[in-house]
């Protein structure tokens, strides 16, 4: 097929002209399609209905909700096929994902009608914002989607043949977990019929919060011990990996802020990407993509830090929502955030590039820039918010009034207020300017602590491998000593019973 490699000793030119032409056209087609499977994948999922089935089940077609389930990992195994090259995932495409898309095709039912009721003036001012997408969209890009992905198992096919490894389905299990609708456990419980202090709460200082910091620690360390051994290639493949499933969890935030909400945010417009690990997850996606130095260090010094900080304290509890431990908004939380921080960090720890104290500095301009947007975006939306009402004239009421708090902008997250002494007026709403720039001065000392954290680690790191480095040596040293010694003892032995043997009786 034409993913072999031809030489012009062994065609004719002319064959060989057009076989190259043929790869050539084939892979740039995979990519144009690989592409476009992305965008419809990213735009699908400001639809309600998109994981509104995984915690509803039983309300729809098992076979449909699965075939869905296994098409959120085809942005994966179509990335590392196409862009990566990895055969194992082009296996698995060509006779896996064409059954799922022809079942998605035939069972969708009562999948584009999934809308949401209007049962408060509140909601109904709600849904006006939230329900912009039609459902001649929704269908067109679903069809669209599933006839893309169709393109792409033909044209790998043809590049690579029928024939594939069976070990290669020992990848399916592992993209399909990691792309899994996070909503799926919700299934298994009713989140309102626990009371609101009960133990599976989710809380700050809790045993659920320490085990959403010892998930970061071992996810950053286990990825740092099985990328650290293997070749540049493998690394970046594993890496993209990451980016990708990072992606695609993160995005279905979009589906259930319009559906059934996310923490305290129910609004499309809290999916603006303004919140320090929001922005964070693209500019860590982007830098294991692209392999950019300015990108890298923004991740590293901006993003690694604003994703541990959360993990240390997650804001006072009645700011967050996050429901039980097995809930989507802590699942979401804990996997996107342990992701965010492990590809911020590993491509220094690995040695992809080398962080300097003088690379701070456009990290810090960039993010002076994202505050002082996420502070205006805050205020405009807030201030939106109030000037909006039903058709019969009813506004949202102060405790309904959005409040997105992009980049923590506008509500304090910490147990002291800031006086509002130096205000700035942005249409309907005051913004504290004294608490914005503090703010700012706050994740700029957590930046420089975490990299000085870092720098201290590497330290101790290089005194640690030195020791045992000058220790082996010792070792190593003292050993060829000794048995320089026993060989010397033994050329004297041997010449001392050579001159015995020769001495007359």
């Amino acid at each position: 097929m034409w993913g072999k490699t031809y030489h012009s000793v062994d065609l004719h030119p002319d064959i060989y002209y057009n076989c190259l032409m043929k790869e050539k056209v084939t892979e740039r087609s995979l990519q144009a399609l690989s592409a476009a499977v992305l965008v419809c994948a990213f735009l699908l999922t400001f639809t309600i209905s998109d994981y509104y089935i995984f915690n509803r089940m039983g309300e729809f077609n098992a076979l449909f909700v699965i075939s869905q389930w296994i098409k959120k990992a085809a942005p994966l195994l179509i990335v590392m096929a196409v862009f990566y090259k990895k055969k194992c995932c082009a296996d698995i495409i060509k006779y896996t994902l064409p059954p799922f898309v022809i079942m998605s095709c035939a069972l969708f039912g009562g999948f584009f009608d999934i809308t949401k009721a209007a049962d408060t003036p509140a909601q109904e001012i709600y849904n006006s914002i939230n329900l912009f997408f039609p459902r001649w969209l929704n269908m067109t890009l679903f069809f669209a989607q599933n006839a893309f992905i169709l393109a792409i198992c033909a044209l790998l096919f043809l590049r690579d043949g029928a024939k594939i490894a069976v070990r290669s389905y020992i990848f399916l299990p592992p993209a399909a977990v990691a792309c899994m609708p996070l909503n799926i456990f919700e299934n298994l419980f009713d989140i309102d019929a626990i009371p609101t202090d009960s133990f599976l709460r989710f809380k700050s200082f809790t045993v659920w919060h320490a085990a959403a910091v010892a998930i970061l620690i071992a996810f950053t360390l286990s990825a740092y011990f099985f990328l650290k051994g293997r070749n540049e290639r493998d690394r970046n493949a594993y890496l993209g990996a990451m980016a990708v499933i990072l992606l695609v969890q993160y995005h279905s935030k979009d589906s259930m802020v319009l559906g059934d909400g996310y923490n305290v945010y129910h609004t499309i417009l809290a999916c603006v990407p303004l919140f320090i690990c929001n922005i964070g997850v693209y500019i860590a996606s982007l830098s294991v993509l692209a392999r950019k130095k300015f990108l890298y260090e923004t991740a590293f010094f901006v993003h690694a830090a604003g994703a541990v900080s959360v993990f240390v304290y997650f804001g006072k509890d009645e700011m967050s929502n996050y429901g039980i431990f097995c809930s989507y908004s802590i699942l979401y939380f804990t996997l996107t955030h342990a992701l965010l921080f492990a590809l911020s960090v590993l491509p220094s720890a690995l040695g992809q590039y080398k962080f300097t104290m003088r690379d701070c500095v456009a990290p810090l301009i960039y993010y002076f820039v994202v505050i002082i947007a996420a502070s205006i975006c805050s205020a405009v939306v807030t201030s939106a918010s109030m000037t909006w009402h039903t058709q019969d004239g009813q506004f949202l009421s102060p405790d309904e009034v959005l409040y997105p708090n992009y980049a923590f902008t506008q509500i304090n997250p910490l147990p002291f207020e800031v006086p509002p002494v130096w205000t700035l007026r942005i249409w309907n709403y005051d913004l504290n300017m004294l608490y914005v720039l503090g703010l700012y001065a706050v994740y700029v000392a957590i930046f420089f602590a975490f990299t000085g954290a870092y720098y201290l680690f590497l330290n101790m790191r290089h005194r640690w491998l030195g020791r045992h480095i000058y220790a082996a040596q010792s070792q190593a040293q003292a050993e060829a000593a000794t048995a320089d010694d026993a060989q010397a003892e033994a050329v004297a032995a041997d010449g001392s019973r050579d001159g015995d043997e020769d001495t007359p009786g």
